[in-house]
């Protein structure tokens, strides 16, 4: 019994257990603090009921997992993002920082018994089949999972590339559907860029999440469309999930050149950090327009924030997602760690992101274009009586084709309207630089 109560002991310790962490929105009635000997009484109660259960309950009982998931409610019941990983998930959380994971692209959080998705990345299994920001997920391979961890969750989506994994997923307005789909080696270029407008001299950026690589590959986008010597940028960060405050921080910097960039601050009064933009902003002060959606978390908002706040460019599109909290990986010094919530967020206006997201300046649904005018009705030569054919006239180019990225541009809303404003602004730039002269 005393190696047990010590082992638990120990074990609590180690995580930095305490009773008042939790970020949840604030209580009517204070805390009541429990006494150091009070705390004890609860500790010893709790190593009595581990040992009931391991003696008597009517299976054997994997003891390392039932402290593990002791360990673990502990952590979530302070808040979705805190949680304990073992010695795999430690593995996996590293390898997907650094750009490479197998799954099915997708990043959950825990919403009332069932798994939200946050948003589905780039180019993999999940965004291929349409999955999106804020649809829930109700079963994983005919399994509900109100009765899994997050990491359960997560672990069972995980697998072997080329297997499949059934998901019931609940989208607004629709009927439940069952869907398969095949699992892959997720490998994240988290950067993308290219020249768009009729011109081409719009820079277009889009971060799909925030790792170790990501500022790095900024860098290089800036300095390429900078040799183009395009008008102005567009950074699209919707449906990104977020990932490393330091990524966010080098990706504020590289268009800024001064100014707060964001602030996190703990529990305590003077557990504040601000951190403050370098000189130096890569784009040389070009327009920039940041589009954002609901699927814009984390990292993405501080971004958001930073540009907007510093009126360094616009931001639109719709209001992001609130995740404006601060989580920081604390190793056990066994090959284990726990993921706890420490901070939150703060835009350099000082207004908190944590569950009010960024409201854009400018807000664009995405929406469907129309067209009112059919080519067919439109005057012209061929619709005059026996009006010569075209030899070619029957011939449709691409019927049957896979959309190309330029017709999807076009179709994307939020991006028509992102390059119209950074072209404009770049049109009211020149034109003020002109009337200064």
């Amino acid at each position: 019994m005393k190696r047990i109560f010590a082992l638990v002991l120990v074990a609590l310790c180690a995580i930095g257990f305490t009773l008042d962490v939790a970020i949840a929105a604030p209580k009517k009635e204070p805390i009541k603090h429990l006494t150091d000997e009070e705390i004890y009484r609860e500790l010893k109660k709790f190593a009595v009921v581990f040992e009931q259960a391991r003696d008597n309950y009517v299976e054997e009982i994997d003891e390392k997992k039932a402290l593990e998931a002791a360990m673990n409610g502990l952590l979530e019941s302070l808040d979705p993002h805190s949680s304990y990983l073992n010695a795999d998930d430690l593995k996996e959380f590293t390898d997907k920082s650094y750009g490479s994971f197998g799954g099915l692209g997708i990043q959950i959080t825990a919403d009332k018994g069932v798994i939200r998705i946050v948003s589905p990345i780039d180019d993999t299994p999940a965004a291929r089949a349409g999955l999106k920001a804020g649809d829930l997920i109700t079963h994983i391979d005919d399994e509900q999972v109100g009765g899994l961890t997050l990491n359960q969750a997560i672990k069972k989506m995980k697998g072997r590339p080329g297997t499949t994994v059934k998901l019931t997923v609940m989208q607004s307005g629709k009927e439940p559907k069952t869907i398969t789909l095949r699992r892959d080696v997720i490998k994240v270029k988290s950067v993308k860029f290219k020249e768009l407008g009729e011109k081409k001299n719009v820079g277009y950026v889009r971060i799909s999440d925030f790792g170790a690589a990501t500022a790095g590959e900024l860098k290089d986008a800036i300095k390429a469309l900078e040799k183009k010597k395009v008008s102005g940028y567009v950074l699209d960060l919707r449906n990104n999930p977020g990932g490393y405050l330091t990524a966010a921080i080098s990706v504020s910097d590289a268009f800024l050149d001064g100014g707060e960039i964001v602030s996190t601050r703990g529990r305590k009064k003077e557990d504040i950090d601000r951190t403050m933009a370098t000189k130096g902003d890569l784009t040389n002060g070009k327009p920039v327009v940041v589009l954002i959606n609901h699927g814009s978390a984390s990292a993405s908002e501080i971004v958001a924030g930073a540009i907007q706040d510093n009126g360094r460019g616009l931001v639109i599109g719709s209001q992001s997602f609130g995740k404006g909290s601060v989580q920081q990986q604390k190793g056990l010094g066994d090959g284990t760690a726990i993921h706890l919530t420490i901070a939150r967020y703060y835009t350099p206006s000082g207004k908190s992101i944590q569950g009010e997201g960024i409201t854009p300046d400018v807000e664009v649904l995405q929406s469907e274009v129309k067209v009112l005018e059919k080519k067919k009705d439109i005057f012209s030569e061929a619709t005059l009586m026996n009006a010569l054919k075209n030899e070619d006239g029957d011939k449709k180019p691409g019927d049957g084709a896979p959309m190309t990225d330029e017709e999807r541009d076009a179709k994307d809303y939020q991006l028509s309207r992102a390059i119209d404003m950074v072209l404009a602004l770049a049109k009211l730039d020149k034109k003020t630089s002109n009337d200064k002269k």
